[in-house]
């Protein structure tokens, strides 16, 4: 049996309704990183061409081998002819050279560079070639719950089968952020002179770098199949927002709509906590223990996001199983508080026993045992004849 009990949530006032936000992208997802509120999701789950938004999975693979210690950022690594080979963006490196882990990161990072993809995934590969490093992207993604994903290659360089959705860009760029916070900082680095080799391509060609609000990040993409797009995020306050789009016509179109995108986020959107952690905000009954309920109580501070304009009810449903069976330990898990706004998939948090509740004696267990019989006594009382 499941029990509900709705609570309600005056925040704002007025009705409630998510402000849509209409974009000119082929596909967006817009991520808000402390409550993991989806804000827009636009064809999100769509595997689409990537372009070079899909090199963030060679700096995951390349970040999570220098995590482990089986690469170093000083390692010096070789390049390899068919590396040297390679066109579109790149650091303009041949055979001959030996290039540093660094070096190779912030070349991706800054220049996008095609030869440095290929350099890492030989060298991280467990056949020594980009198919295998490309198969071991595909399989990691999947265990980091990508399952729009699938990787041909390290660079995002047209090939059929070379997927990626928005959902899966955004869950990739939370990791990132999350997961390496000593190199997350390169992704806002507007500038990078490798060797010298080649002062037209020094500039990051993330636009949002330079606008002012508080982006930091990631990484941009753009083929004739796949059209402009852009992992970007931005910080303001105690709030990150992770967007990605693609299918922009322009380079213009690209930075304009990231720039609308990321003030739409913080401006139209503000943190509310829904349940402070510790707070008793329900009892649940319990059979066969020494007290014959037990309080809930959220393990943690509940933040939800609620639209600034406009405002009203946010529904909170309790669910636990009912009857609780006694023992129970203070801080058990027993139930969830599920969060609903209008416009908003729910949002849950784990319930908890405010105080333990032991096995009764005796008498509590004849009481509970009373109150069955009552309840199939009233129950068939009701029941048609």
């Amino acid at each position: 049996m499941l029990a509900r009990l709705i609570l309600a949530f005056y925040l704002l006032a007025g009705p409630l309704a998510a402000q849509s936000f209409e974009t000119q992208a082929q596909a967006a997802y817009v991520l808000d990183q402390r409550t993991g509120m989806v804000l827009l999701n636009k064809n999100g789950e769509d595997p689409l061409p990537p372009a070079s938004m899909s090199k963030l999975m060679t700096l995951f693979m390349t970040f999570e081998a220098i995590q482990r210690g089986t690469l170093n950022v000083d390692d010096v690594l070789p390049v390899s002819e068919y590396a040297a080979s390679l066109g579109g963006s790149t650091m303009f490196l041949d055979s001959r050279d030996r290039v540093s882990v660094e070096d190779l990161i912030r070349g991706i990072i800054v220049l996008s560079g095609n030869d440095a993809c290929i350099v890492l995934a030989e060298a991280l590969s467990p056949d020594g070639t980009e198919a295998g490093f490309a198969r071991m992207m595909t399989a990691r993604a999947r265990e980091l719950g990508m399952t729009d994903s699938n990787f041909i290659n390290s660079t995002g360089w047209p090939a059929a089968g070379h997927r990626m959705s928005m959902k899966d860009l955004a869950i990739l760029a939370d990791r990132l952020i999350k997961d390496f916070p000593t190199y997350y900082p390169l992704f806002a680095e507007q500038e990078f002179a490798f060797d010298g080799r080649a002062p037209s391509n020094t500039r990051n060609r993330n636009p949002v770098l330079t606008m002012g609000i508080g982006a930091d990040g990631l990484k941009t993409g753009h083929t004739q199949e796949a059209g402009y797009g852009l992992t970007g995020s931005a910080k303001q306050g105690d709030r990150r927002v992770i967007f990605v789009i693609t299918g922009l016509d322009t380079v213009r179109a690209r930075a304009e709509e990231s720039g609308r995108i990321v003030n739409w986020a913080f401006r139209l959107f503000a943190e509310k906590v829904a349940a402070p952690a510790g707070t008793r905000i329900a009892d649940a009954e319990v059979h066969m223990g020494d007290a014959r309920s037990v309080g809930l109580t959220p393990s943690e501070d509940k933040l939800i996001l609620v639209p600034t304009i406009g405002a009203g009810e946010i529904e909170a449903h309790i669910r636990y199983d009912s009857p609780l069976i006694a023992p129970i330990a203070e801080g058990q898990e027993i139930g969830e508080l599920v969060v609903t706004i209008p416009g908003f998939a729910p949002t849950s948090v784990p319930l908890v026993a405010s105080e333990a509740v032991e096995r009764g004696g005796f008498g509590p267990r004849l009481r509970t045992a009373a109150d069955a019989l009552r309840r199939q006594f009233l129950e068939n009382r009701g029941a048609p004849s």
